[in-house]
């Protein structure tokens, strides 16, 4: 039986394998399986979508993908490059790495998850949305929360945590706690690309993972 010290142990580790040559995986991630009728109208809306000027330098949408009735959702700030390739969501590196995350506490990424983001659009250069940006989408989130309702929010980085908690601080004060979106419990922790690249923040992720795992226990 692995002990907690273990997989504690197990998790620290993810960077160093990381640095040390990439994620090695038997397979890559899966395709989604087809949503239900609604989520998949929803996204086909999300597709179209013309609501903000985002819609005219992007090459493709990203509406989310994973469980169409998932334990948690898990909500980031906005496509990479490589997201806006493929038309799915962390499928990068950070995206390898958040599959980690999710394996340590017992969670599957098309089984237990769904993951999507604020905006649906790549930001030029990867910049942080812009208000009338983030407040053109919000409204597709809300729907997917009332289509899928999870069980838990994670939100991943300061843009979501701060657009959903209404709050102002950086992630560093935000995190560490569990708040209330819509009813639903919703645990903050920081993006995944900033633990790739600041190796010291990754106990802080670990205890906001136990967090979750400790509300979807008590659900």
């Amino acid at each position: 039986m692995t002990t907690p010290s273990a997989e504690t142990g197990r998790f620290l580790d993810l960077v160093e394998d990381f640095y040390a040559g990439g994620f090695r995986s038997p397979r890559s991630v899966p395709a989604v399986s087809t949503p239900p009728a609604a989520l998949e109208k929803l996204g086909q809306r999300i597709r179209g979508c013309r609501l903000c000027a985002l819609h005219e330098s992007r090459n493709s949408v990203v509406p989310g993908e994973g469980s169409p009735a998932p334990r948690l959702l898990l909500v980031g700030e906005g496509p990479g490059a490589q997201e806006e390739r493929t038309g799915r969501p962390f499928v990068g590196k950070a995206g390898q790495y958040l599959d980690k995350w999710l394996e340590a506490i017992g969670l599957e990424r098309q089984k237990d998850c769904y993951i999507t983001n604020i905006v649906k659009c790549r930001p030029p250069n990867n910049r942080d949305p812009q208000q009338e940006e983030s407040d053109a989408c919000l409204p597709y989130l809300k729907e997917q929360l009332a289509l899928m309702r999870p069980r838990v929010i994670c939100t991943l980085g300061r843009v979501s945590t701060q657009i959903l908690t209404g709050r102002s601080e950086g992630i560093g004060a935000l995190r560490g706690r569990s708040y209330l979106y819509d009813g639903i419990p919703l645990v903050p922790t920081f993006h995944p690309s900033a633990v790739l690249r600041n190796t010291d923040l990754r106990k802080a992720v670990w205890e906001d993972l136990k967090l979750v795992q400790s509300l979807l226990q008590n659900d």
